[in-house]
């Protein structure tokens, strides 16, 4: 049996040299920088879905306890007050729920949690808007809870602002 020796190239002519190395180095950072905005991108329109996400569903609940209210007042369940308009009070009111003077055998939730604004960077919450504000206001009247919306001063990738979602 012969063994077969391996043939080696010349010592010169080992590995890589500097100037492939260098190449090598210059496409990898050329791709990273490339990447590095589109993951940006991809986390920011993850947010955004989140914050479209969290508005269907409170102004979802809301709707809910309108509709409710209104179903009440209708089978005469509930005898409301003159300038009452059938909205919750608050957005905690929406996860205590109401059993609609006898409308259900039990306290109906509307929200099990509140969900959380993505983009609220100040902790300051949901922008709320009461039946009597203005569409476009930022003062909220608290008589009741007709509407919310981001308090984010940022803008979407499509280039509206968050709080005109």
């Amino acid at each position: 049996m012969k063994l077969s020796r391996r043939i080696l190239p010349p010592a010169g002519q080992r590995g890589l040299t500097l100037i492939e190395l260098i190449i090598a180095v210059v496409i990898l950072g050329i791709l990273a920088a490339a990447a590095l905005p589109m993951a940006e991108v991809a986390a920011t329109r993850s947010k955004e879905l989140e914050l479209r996400r969290a508005l269907r569903d409170i102004r979802g609940a809301i709707d809910a306890w309108k509709a409710d209210f209104d179903k009440a007042v209708e089978q005469k369940k509930i005898i409301p007050s003159i300038n009452e308009t059938g909205y919750p009070e608050s957005l905690e009111k929406l996860m205590e729920g109401n059993d609609w003077g006898g409308l259900y055998p039990y306290k109906r939730r509307y929200l099990r949690r509140l969900p959380v604004d993505p983009f609220d960077q100040n902790e300051e919450g949901w922008g709320m808007r009461s039946y009597k504000d203005d569409p476009d206001s930022t003062v909220y009247g608290g008589e009741d809870l007709f509407d919310v919306y981001s308090q984010s001063t940022r803008r979407a990738l499509d280039g509206t602002p968050y709080n005109n979602w």
